[in-house]
């Protein structure tokens, strides 16, 4: 007599269980001001797309902005309307508010600057969190980042969406092997309020550590024939990995195996992928150390600028800000 009261209860709370695994993550975005914007609102929220990433849908927003950088200044309002408009995304006046109706978050404010203030309310809801580039406008607040978030246990991490392009992806996978040897191209347009390579940069730069990966010892910033920047690192185990301003994207992977073209850019898609595939796992896909690494080979860049081209350790800045 009791077995249909206990098998319509276990079928209800599989039900309702489908039903939850079966709902579409709610996204906030902090900061719309980047052309990120709408592009990953329409990868997540239009079935239409041909790259549509099933699973979340962008349905909050905090509009942010930099008065102080262009490029932000006058792009916040259009990004906003859009998401409003062709979305119908709900915009908040302040980011605790916002976070309360989300899942999750991707801080994609163009400014690194304020990524910090911005994560402190996000962590503190202790929701998953995406940073997108440049993580943070310095390195003291990349690591204080981290470090906020590894206190609160929540998942965050920050990437570049070249660091998702299939061609960096198989080298990092063992395609050439050990990676003994590697070039990355990409633009390098400065903005006077973040170390230089951090504003655009940052992207070769992520492609050089998806295939180089963690290791990196010194530092030694020069220019190349045209004027353009030219960072030089030296890894553990005698390994070089460059990075070079150009006007595209490309580069070159050398391993014990083979060596593969590296550097072009296969879209946002899989940079929101593995986004979405965080949130719903609470496992980042590109580790702390790893990001760090990188924020600290850029900024031990600007160190070797300022000290005319000499080499520069990672210890040492890292020692610098704290770590």
């Amino acid at each position: 007599m009791l077995m249909k009261p206990i098998l319509a209860a276990v079928a209800l709370l599989a039900a309702l269980v489908q039903t939850l695994v079966a709902a579409d993550l709610r996204i906030g975005m902090i900061g719309l001001d980047t052309s990120h914007v709408p592009a990953f609102t329409d990868i997540l929220n239009n079935p239409q797309n041909k790259a549509h990433v099933p699973g979340a849908k962008v349905v909050a927003a905090f509009k942010g902005g930099s008065q102080d950088i262009a490029s932000s200044r006058d792009r916040v309002e259009g990004f906003t309307k859009t998401l409003v408009e062709k979305y119908g995304v709900k915009i908040y006046d302040s980011i605790e508010e916002m976070v309360k109706n989300v899942d999750a978050v991707f801080i994609e404010s163009v400014d690194g600057r304020p990524h910090l203030a911005q994560a402190i309310p996000v962590i503190k809801a202790r929701k998953p969190l995406f940073i997108d580039k440049p993580m943070a406008g310095s390195l003291k607040d990349v690591l204080e980042i981290f470090r906020l978030a590894k206190e609160a246990k929540v998942p965050v991490w920050s990437s570049s969406s070249l660091r998702y392009a299939k061609a960096a992806q198989a080298v990092r996978g063992g395609s050439v092997g050990k990676v003994n040897y590697a070039e990355a191209t990409s633009p390098a347009s400065l903005e006077p309020s973040h170390p230089d390579l951090f504003w655009y940069g940052v992207h070769g730069c992520e492609t050089l550590f998806t295939v180089m990966g963690t290791g990196c010892e010194t530092v030694k910033r020069g220019t190349t024939a045209d004027g353009k920047i030219e960072v030089t690192g030296k890894w553990k185990g005698g390994r070089t990995g460059i990075f070079r301003e150009a006007k595209g994207y490309s580069g070159v992977a050398k391993g014990d195996k083979g060596e593969a073209a590296i550097g072009a850019y296969d879209g946002y898609a899989p940079l929101v992928v593995e986004a979405i595939k965080a949130f719903q796992t609470g496992v980042v896909p590109v580790t702390a150390e790893e990001t760090i690494e990188l924020f600290a080979f850029m900024e031990a860049a600007d160190e070797s600028k300022r000290r005319g081209g000499a080499e520069v350790s990672l210890a040492e800045v890292l020692k610098k800000v704290g770590k």
